[in-house]
């Protein structure tokens, strides 16, 4: 059994655990591509990944049909290329598995589809080490609303007090920070230092692997907290 005093690891998927920034960017070009009204840039698109899909298509999209046109083309582009641009960052891998192996309850919070969420677990080879997965569909509300990561810690039977919320966008640490968890922001991801630090994370990591580290130093929880 897992030591109980072991804080929960909630992790954000894209940008966090899995380099995915080549594939949601072709995936939005594609969604757009022979769309007559306004698109938005890179920098636009990529300042939204984070929250789901019909928040960033709701800015473009003037009615439900152009909604579902935008998401849909997105969504196939998306599981047709999905394999091909889907990877782990370097030592992400490692480090979900050594915190498994030292019995850490491990969660991913992610405002992707709850399939293709599950899809990039199992294709990176971590399915076995992330047994909940809370996805677009998991709550009503989502990132940086606290809800999906209330959720995963009620999966988890862990108190917001015990578990911390990597993630590399400010709003998992609006998230994290509105569900009462410890926060880390992951610099090695898709937002930029400035962005995260405006978002006041609790800490901050340059390297995936520091994270076992960083755990380690910080205060025990108490039992029963």
């Amino acid at each position: 059994m897992p030591d109980a005093l072991l804080r929960a690891v909630l992790f954000d998927l894209d940008g966090t655990l899995v380099d995915t920034l080549e594939l949601l960017l072709s995936s939005m070009r594609h969604a757009f591509d022979g769309w007559s009204g306004a698109r938005p840039t890179t920098a636009e698109w990529t300042a939204g990944i984070g929250t789901p899909l019909a928040t960033q298509f709701g800015v473009y999209a003037p009615d439900p049909a152009g909604l579902r046109h935008l998401t849909e083309r997105y969504r196939a582009f998306q599981r047709a290329h999905h394999d091909r641009f889907t990877r782990c960052f370097p030592d992400a891998a490692a480090t979900v598995r050594r915190l498994h192996e030292r019995g850490h309850p491990l969660a991913v919070v992610t405002s992707k589809a709850n399939d293709i969420a599950a899809r990039t677990v199992a294709h990176v080879g971590l399915a076995e080490y992330l047994p909940v997965i809370v996805g677009v569909e998991s709550t009503r509300r989502h990132k940086p609303d606290p809800e999906p990561v209330r959720y995963a810690l009620e999966q988890l039977g862990v108190p917001a007090s015990r578990a911390v919320f990597v993630g590399d966008s400010p709003h998992d640490i609006a998230a994290g920070k509105a569900a009462g968890v410890c926060t880390i922001a992951a610099l090695w991801g898709i937002c930029g230092r400035a962005a995260l630090d405006a978002a006041r994370p609790d800490h901050v990591l340059e390297h995936i692997a520091e994270l076992p580290a960083l755990l380690d130093a910080l205060p025990q929880p108490a039992a029963g907290a």
